[in-house]
């Protein structure tokens, strides 16, 4: 029996150096781990992962051969090459049936949206042709319809026609309009190129919701002025200004006719949607209910004649193929710079929408949506549309509705619809020669209530109160300002929020949980029990930075100070001999940040005590090492907060032998 207890004796001595040796090996893995990529490694990788399926095994590849390599690149770039392969007769039927269905919403919409766009009809046309036809062959989302949009039709008029009158000079806002979207799609590809998919996010979900439902009303007004026929409106989008020209043109110029005509068919198309909410089967009723409107009202004021009666029509569209814009582009104008800044907001906006659209549903199918190549086929997109007499094109929410309740399968839905407006552009302009324009504005103002989300607004309010400010910021931005300000207050407060939760100087201090390994803080979970000996402190900001390490300098020390001594400010029985900052937390260090650590580690010293950190990420206990703060601290890191106190317990056991 001696022999046992001997070696079981033996074992327990042992049991503490083998500890010790193994929280010495762990801390090693900290210390001696890998140098982090740097910039320039981080962007080569994501061109590579970018425009190569393989991405970083590209390496791998020069064993294969070059066709291997090709076929490989062309697949990453023209996803459609991938899909293809697995394409069916049931799918074509379809994407058949749903490409036709949104083409009928499509035509109406897109001369509405020209118009409104302050541009001839046919460009909205043109717009559904070559970005959709471009996207189909580089995009990713299997449910988005791709065309012109309201938001966007109302935002490149509201800063452009600062730059030039589109009543003046058509041609000049023309040629602006297509350099515009030519530096959208510069900027979207760019985006997706570098993944700095980052920048749209500036543009958050509150912000969207606030900015949309503004948008929604001041496009709402915009289309009085064709719903009432009137002739002088202001260029104007604010409320009180749209609100003003309406009031004074309602008591001189305005048709009833017009009125009339147009509140007839918009009351149509919104009983036509009541009903395919209602009864899904007759989803199509609501998405043919716009051309029917057209095709009707046209017949109408064609057998009657009414555009002798005050009914103003849409006259001359011009019809055929996608005329080239190349030469309309002003890259050497006098305004390159103003419209460069518009195709930069444009391009974030018309990319914040399609990524929206296009994660909505891919959601509901369970499939990923790769947001860098959304950007690139975006961009890619919308500089061929540039060279087609295209304006900006971007996701529709509503089309892209109709079109996953028609069954889409794939993209083949987007080339069906526009082969169907191209068609349509070669045989049918003549035939809208007396389409009103009271029905191309009840049109665009059917589709607005879906962009006022109230229900999201409320949930803001209810989750987020600083998020719901930023959300009515945008709102009453757009509304009595402008829409480029409300887009500007919007991303500022949402740019100023992610400043402040980054660099918030939060410090918090921990305790350990009854039972378990695990060090929480004190005031979430009052069970947790405090180590003596040790005061053991969470930094909680992402960033130790010039801006908020000297707070966080200040609050640790607080936190030394009020462990050190009672509430009357003497001072304690209990020695603390250690101060352990847990850095899970904290992304990334400065100079700054480095040398209030330094400060730090000098007022703990003087104070009798020791400092030591746990749980360093990459880029911190890398720049730490540069900094030789490492072998200031004696090298006291750790791989957990655990471990640093076993160590001081570990440590203690060893003074007392």
């Amino acid at each position: 029996m001696a022999a046992p207890a001997m070696q079981q004796t033996s074992t327990q001595e042992e049991s503490p150096d083998l500890e010790k040796n193994g929280h010495a090996e762990r801390a090693q893995w900290v210390l001696n781990a890998p140098e982090p990529p740097g910039l320039w490694s981080e962007l080569l990788d994501s061109v590579r992962d970018k425009i190569l399926p393989c991405g970083n095994n590209f390496m791998s590849l020069k064993n294969e051969s070059g066709r291997k390599h090709l076929v490989s690149f062309l697949q990453g770039v023209f996803p459609i090459l991938v899909w293809c392969q697995s394409y069916t007769v049931t799918k074509f039927k379809n994407d058949l049936l749903a490409g036709l269905t949104i083409a009928s919403l499509c035509i109406p919409q897109s001369i509405g949206y020209a118009t409104l766009a302050k541009l001839d009809p046919q460009y909205g046309l043109y717009t559904s042709v070559v970005p959709p036809l471009i996207y189909a062959v580089m995009g990713t989302s299997r449910e988005i319809a791709i065309g012109p949009v309201a938001v966007v039709s109302l935002l490149l008029p509201s800063m452009i026609e600062k730059l030039q009158d589109p009543g003046a000079d058509p041609i000049a806002y023309r040629k602006l309009v297509l350099t515009a979207t030519f530096f959208a799609g510069i900027f979207q590809a760019t985006f997706g190129l570098f993944r700095l998919g980052f920048l749209v996010d500036f543009l958050s979900h509150a912000a969207i919701v606030g900015f949309v439902a503004g948008a929604a009303i001041v496009i709402g007004l915009q289309q009085l002025k064709g719903l009432l026929g009137i002739s002088h409106f202001t260029n104007k989008t604010d409320v009180i200004s749209v609100v003003e020209a309406v009031w004074r043109s309602v008591h001189h110029h305005w048709s009833p006719l017009n009125f009339i005509l147009g509140c007839s068919f918009l009351s149509f198309i919104l009983i036509t949607r009541f009903v395919g909410k209602r009864k899904k089967r007759l989803f199509w009723l609501s998405a043919i209910a716009p051309l029917l409107s057209v095709i009707l009202s046209t017949l109408i004021v064609f057998l009657t004649r009414a555009d002798k009666h005050g009914i103003k029509i849409v006259k001359h569209i011009q019809g055929g193929f996608n005329p080239s814009s190349v030469h309309q582009l002003q890259l050497n104008g006098p305004y390159v710079g103003q419209v460069a800044k518009i195709g930069l907001i444009v391009g974030v906006v018309a990319l914040t929408e399609a990524i929206a659209v296009g994660r909505s549903f891919s959601s509901l199918r369970g499939y990923h949506l790769d947001g860098n190549k959304e950007m690139f086929a975006m961009g890619f997109m919308n500089i061929i549309g540039s060279f087609t007499s295209c304006y900006v094109a971007t996701g529709s929410f509503s089309r892209t509705a109709v079109n996953f309740s028609a069954g889409v399968e794939t993209l083949v839905s987007n080339i069906v619809m526009a082969i169907t407006v191209l068609v349509s552009l070669q045989l049918f302009t003549r035939l809208l020669f007396y389409t009103p324009i009271a029905i191309l504005a009840s049109i665009i103002l059917s589709a607005l209530p879906g962009l006022i989300d109230l229900h999201a607004a409320y949930n803001i309010w209810k989750i987020d109160k600083l998020d719901f400010l930023t959300c009515i910021a945008a709102f009453f931005g757009v509304l009595f300002v402008s829409v480029e300000i409300g887009l500007l207050v919007a991303i500022g407060i949402s740019f100023a929020k992610i400043i402040l939760i980054s660099i918030r100087p939060g410090t918090e201090a921990l305790g350990q949980l009854p039972g378990t390994d695990m060090f929480c803080d004190i005031n979430q979970y009052p069970m947790a029990a405090k180590t003596p000996g040790v005061v053991i402190i969470r930094i909680k900001s992402a960033l130790l930075c010039f801006a908020n390490a000297s707070i966080i300098k200040e609050r640790i020390m607080q936190w030394v100070t009020e462990e050190a001594e009672d509430t009357k400010g003497n001072v304690r029985r209990t020695n603390n001999q250690l101060v352990v900052l847990d850095m899970s937390s904290l992304m990334d260090i400065d100079t700054s940040g480095i040398a209030t650590l330094q400060e730090l580690q000098k007022n703990i010293t003087s104070r009798g005590m020791e400092l030591a950190i746990a749980n360093p990420r990459w880029q911190v206990i890398h720049k730490l090492r540069l900094a030789n703060f490492v072998s200031q601290i004696g090298g006291r890191v750790f791989l957990t907060v655990g471990e640093a106190v076993n160590a001081n317990l570990d440590t203690k056991r060893a003074g007392s032998i």
